[in-house]
């Protein structure tokens, strides 16, 4: 019978690449990884990796094996669901992972609710970039994470991830109240000033998609993630910016949101398997509800 934490570890080093990138995640050495690996090969009874110079890539029936473990892990995922939902009441630690404008507009309001309806459950909540999510969701770091991506800059589904749709939003370009936009607001940006994300974070990759798309390149002449010193920054006339629906609820005096064609598409996701959870639907529940009571405030 093989075992699922070297399974675990299979899967992981086909996602990260190293010995060394698996141990660091799982907080191993890497002899005591690469020990793991040797047994599941044995269990195995056929070799799973190789060495490629000093690294090691997997064999065929290593990455067949990989996707078996995906198919295996959602299973057990599904199966803690199953006795989850066969107890009474809602109790245990749920780990909520989200974007910084959705944990400043959406969640506040959720947490409520789930503390009201669910005492039991220890709700804690940490910021992440949707980029990272993924990861996190996998490495049990999160249970439940608000991500999402862009038309003009869509992510790659996740295939150890389930997720269901929440929001649509449109696309601002943010502009000084002086700022002549014309028919084509981005075309008329192209010899301004940008205010654009961390090179790497998916806003900043919307920015440069968004001014291709309209047949020039963008001049970052400021980096910020937070939307409110993005606007802040845009007020001050420092330059122009895109900002979602849920960055632009209050924006300062002297900014104008000028709405685009793009829109930012956010989803829940969880684990693979883990949608029937009782936890995990609750969570759903009350993030539904409260970006619906938040939207309809804002209409």
């Amino acid at each position: 019978m093989l075992d699922v934490r070297r399974l675990r570890l299979l899967r992981d080093l086909a996602r990260l690449g190293t010995i060394a990138a698996v141990a660091e995640a799982h907080t191993y050495s890497p002899s005591a990884v690469s020990q793991q690996l040797a047994t599941l090969q044995r269990e195995a009874g056929v070799p799973l990796i190789e060495r490629t110079g000093r690294g090691v890539t997997l064999t065929p029936a290593g990455t067949a094996l990989v996707r078996h473990t995906e198919t295996v892990l959602a299973a057990l995922e599904a199966a803690s669901a199953t006795l989850a939902a066969a107890r009474t009441g809602l109790h245990g630690t749920v780990r909520i992972g989200a974007f910084p404008t959705a944990v400043r507009t959406l969640l506040p309001a959720a947490l409520v609710a789930l503390a009201r309806d669910h005492p039991a459950l220890d709700l804690t909540v940490t910021e992440l970039d949707p980029v990272a999510m993924p990861d996190a969701l996998r490495e049990r770091r999160l249970d439940v994470a608000l991500l999402h991506d862009y038309d003009l800059a869509p992510v790659v589904p996740d295939p150890t991830v389930d997720s269901t749709p929440l929001l649509d939003e449109t696309v601002y370009l943010a502009v000084p109240d002086d700022f002549t936009v014309g028919d084509d607001p981005v075309h008329a940006a192209r010899d301004a000033d940008w205010i654009v994300g961390t090179p790497g974070t998916l806003c900043h990759t919307v920015a440069i998609r968004v001014c291709q798309a309209a047949g020039h390149s963008l001049r970052a002449r400021h980096h910020a993630d937070d939307f409110t010193a993005v606007l802040a920054l845009v007020a001050a006339g420092q330059g122009v910016a895109l900002v979602p629906q849920l960055g632009a609820v209050q924006p300062p005096p002297g900014v104008r949101l000028v709405p685009l064609a793009s829109r930012r598409r956010t989803r829940i996701a969880y684990r693979r398997g883990a949608g029937d959870h009782p936890a995990v639907a609750a969570c759903i529940a009350a993030i539904r509800t409260a970006t619906t009571a938040f939207l309809t405030e804002q209409a």
